[in-house]
């Protein structure tokens, strides 16, 4: 999007799902710490990703009593990935800080990072230094995960680092026009390039309420993550291909001899042990085609990334509007049922 000379100095794009118990909190540390780090020239971009409870009734409470808040509902949910694409393409700040509202990420973390920004990098990425509430065995596969996504992927991802970070307009503008369905952003970002800088900081456990990362959709992005930047695993069940061919070929010969010397003899073991190998090798490279496939079909597809259903913002005096300029109703108050 064109951003006019009124765009604020930073904005903060927050997916939310189910946030109704932080959502709270989260704006009232999230505006105390832009207050102070960009005072009166922010805005706080708040996506309903969906939820199931009472988090777009907060956001339309809180666009009326605050100014600089803009609440995006989406048609249903998208996930995560896609409600921070929202996001994004709606924010009009010269920085762009992408949360998430559970306060694992710290809001406080917005001032160092600018001032990391302001020594001339591109992206400021904030990653774990140490992970506080979360079981061994995540910590555990998210310690593999991302190194075993180094050595897979051509593009150079940041080990430990999800999508908490500082960008600059120009990087969000190419963000945005990347065509990708199946997103992955900090592999979309890394590959953007620019002059990029971490920032290790300590993740606190929730705030309040439970988190929607499913197990199922952290595999999800997983996958995602490997076939949006390496084609390693395809070339892999090529290589399974050609060494279950050269098998295929030393069984035949195999065979062929010991029928020549009469050594043949008929058994159930050799056959069944034979059988699961070939059709081990054959179902991995199927289930590695059809991950690509997959995404191909997402791809060509061309359906729009997501949809809004509602758009509200706030005027400075905190007067809230919809996305047809009128005074949205609100149906309830923060506090209240």
């Amino acid at each position: 999007m064109n951003i006019g000379s009124d765009a604020p100095r930073v904005s903060i794009v927050a997916p939310c799902f189910n946030e109704e118990a932080v959502l709270p909190e989260f704006v009232r540390r999230m505006a105390a710490v832009c207050d102070a780090a960009a005072p009166g020239d922010y805005e706080i971009v708040l996506v309903n990703d969906g939820s199931r409870d009472r988090t777009w009734s907060c956001i339309r409470a809180m666009v009326s009593a605050r100014p600089r808040i803009v609440g995006l509902n989406l048609s249903r949910h998208h996930g995560h990935q896609l409600a921070v694409t929202a996001g994004l393409a709606r924010a009009r700040g010269e920085r762009v800080l992408v949360i998430d509202a559970d306060l694992q990420d710290p809001p406080e973390l917005l001032g160092p990072l600018m001032a990391r920004m302001d020594e001339g990098h591109d992206v400021v990425y904030a990653r774990r230094r140490r992970r506080v509430s979360e079981r061994p065995l995540k910590r555990a596969t998210s310690w593999l995960y991302y190194r075993l996504l180094r050595t897979l992927t051509e593009v150079d991802i940041p080990h430990d680092t999800g999508d908490f970070r500082l960008m600059s307009r120009r990087i969000v503008e190419r963000l945005n026009a990347m065509p990708e369905q199946d997103r992955f952003l900090r592999g979309m970002v890394a590959w953007l390039g620019g002059a990029q800088s971490e920032l290790a900081y300590d993740r606190e456990p929730r705030f309040a309420g439970k988190t929607g990362y499913t197990f199922a959709k952290m595999v999800r992005l997983a996958v995602a993550g490997v076939t949006s930047f390496s084609t390693l695993p395809l070339r892999l069940a090529g290589a399974m291909a050609a060494a279950g061919a050269l098998g295929a070929v030393a069984l035949t010969v195999y065979v062929i001899v010991g029928f020549l010397a009469g050594r043949a003899a008929p058994g159930w073991t050799s056959l069944a042990l034979i059988v699961i190998f070939f059709s081990t090798v054959q179902l991995a490279c199927l289930g590695i085609l059809g991950a690509y496939v997959g995404r191909i079909f997402l791809q060509v597809k061309g359906r729009p990334l997501y949809l809004i259903d509602e758009i509200v913002t706030s005027n400075v005096s905190g007067e809230a509007a919809g996305a047809d300029g009128s005074a949205p109703r609100l149906e309830a108050l923060l506090g209240g049922r």
